[in-house]
């Protein structure tokens, strides 16, 4: 069980992962607390965001749109591989999601199938948007998925968590497809790489 790391040492962390890292207004008191708890936290979420053009992206997802509030994660990964921070705290990026997937990433073993959605996941995971249309057809700079894995091993470094603390949106919520246009597979021993 671990208590979220400060927005100062989430900020810490990625830059010493060597991240460019980008501060979005007052990110760091920009949440979504009101609505719940943040925290213990169990893992790291990657998630594409069904966006073109970074300013857009960064600005949806701290400011959400009708119907679902921002921030819509903590950090945004664009694709010249900058990390945009537009909130810290509880984010509306995981929402319900299998609490048997939840138990598989506390206990660091292989995902089970997500075929249920009955567990706050904004509450338990730190959340990246990528930005990428997720048509599978719009490419994954070489930068871009640098940062991503970068970002979730900064994370994982600090909770001394594994690989196995990373998971896709579509791993834990049924019916959802991001990330899409790399395996979770590859990112996760990219990520394994990284901490060693």
């Amino acid at each position: 069980m671990a208590s979220p790391m400060s927005a100062s040492s989430f900020l810490k962390a990625l830059k010493a992962e060597g991240l460019t890292v980008v501060e979005v207004g007052d990110w760091r008191h920009h949440n979504r607390n009101h609505k719940g708890p943040w925290g213990p936290v169990h893992g790291v979420m990657i998630h594409h965001t069904v966006t073109r053009g970074s300013a857009r992206t960064v600005d949806i997802c701290r400011k959400g749109y009708e119907g679902l509030p921002g921030p819509l994660c903590h950090g945004v990964v664009t694709k010249d591989g900058r990390v945009h921070l537009v909130g810290y705290g509880r984010a509306n990026h995981a929402g319900l999601g299998d609490d048997d997937v939840l138990r598989a990433v506390i206990a660091e073993k292989a995902l089970p199938r997500d075929n249920e959605a009955n567990t706050d996941g904004n509450r338990h995971f730190y959340g990246f948007e990528c930005e990428n249309l997720g048509d599978g057809e719009d490419p994954w700079p070489a930068a871009q998925l640098e940062a991503i894995e970068r970002a979730a091993a900064a994370v994982c470094r600090h909770h001394g968590w594994t690989e196995r603390s990373v998971i896709g949106h579509l791993e834990w919520q049924p019916g959802k497809v991001d990330p899409r246009g790399f395996t979770m597979a590859s990112m996760r021993a990219r990520i394994r790489d990284r901490l060693k």
